[in-house]
């Protein structure tokens, strides 16, 4: 059977898949450029940069995947707009803030928990792996957030593994997805080298390289650039450094564009 896939880039981490018949939305955020978003703690950043869309058919998609609850990946404007039923696959913590907010088929997957859906001989399977949102112990003042491994299997055979890091920052704990999910075919790597009362809370530039290289996939894709003030590493930067270091497969994506993931024959 012939199937494809690919991603639509919205804006920050926000993006529309593809992945066979199936369609999520991830880490909705909707505000204008000039909108301000909570980020806990008494900050907040601003946005600079317009997304692509400022909302998307939530009938056309299956679920929304979210790394984590933080304003710049689950603004006002997607607390407003999305559906209350909708299902929303995301951390245990924020499990249980989304259904206060009345998003009442919010999923929380603990890592190396999966879900998935089935639809004639296609399965996606979502499965939640590592991610560590700031240095040391300032991780536990955080948001808890996941990375997304996202299988699609056609006649029982696997025919795409998409990693979708989420807001983590570079260490051991990340070679254990490849080890236990298996060869990543395409990643979405969230950048930024966001930076709040100095700490890094991203990854910049060489962080990106290092993760770039510890997973190894066949296509990488930088998001979650530079669309808010926080953010402080621009994408240039990060591909100079993969260039100089001879990294292959990375392809930037601008926003609006639909970029096609190669998926196994």
């Amino acid at each position: 059977m012939t199937v494809s896939a690919s991603v639509t880039f919205v804006g920050n981490a926000t993006t529309v898949l593809r992945l066979g018949d199936f369609t999520l939305l991830t880490d909705p955020a909707f505000g204008p450029a000039g909108s301000r978003v909570y980020l806990g703690k008494g900050m907040w950043t601003r946005r600079l940069v317009d997304p692509a869309l400022e909302v998307v058919d939530a009938g056309a998609l299956d679920a929304v995947l979210l790394s984590h609850l933080h304003g710049d990946h689950f603004d006002r404007f997607a607390r407003r707009d999305l559906p209350p039923e909708i299902p929303i696959v995301t951390t245990v913590q924020a499990q249980r803030r989304l259904r206060r907010f009345r998003f009442t088929a919010a999923h929380g997957l603990p890592t190396w928990d999966s879900t998935q859906w089935e639809r004639g001989t296609q399965r996606l399977r979502i499965t939640a792996v590592p991610g560590r949102h700031g240095p040391g112990l300032v991780d536990r003042l955080l948001p808890d957030v996941m990375g997304s491994v996202a299988e699609l299997e056609v006649d029982g055979s696997c025919r795409l593994r998409l990693y979708i890091t989420g807001d983590t920052l570079y260490g051991p704990h990340l070679s254990e997805i490849p080890r236990r999910c298996g060869e990543i075919d395409a990643m979405l790597i969230h950048l930024g080298g966001t930076r709040v009362l100095g700490m890094l809370l991203t990854m910049d530039d060489r962080q990106g390289v290092a993760t770039t290289r510890l997973i190894k996939p066949g296509l990488t894709v930088p998001i979650h650039n530079d669309d808010y003030k926080v953010q402080k590493t621009p994408l240039a930067t990060y591909l100079k450094r993969a260039g100089e270091e001879g990294l292959p497969g990375i392809r930037p994506v601008t926003r609006g564009e639909t970029l096609e993931i190669p998926v196994r024959v």
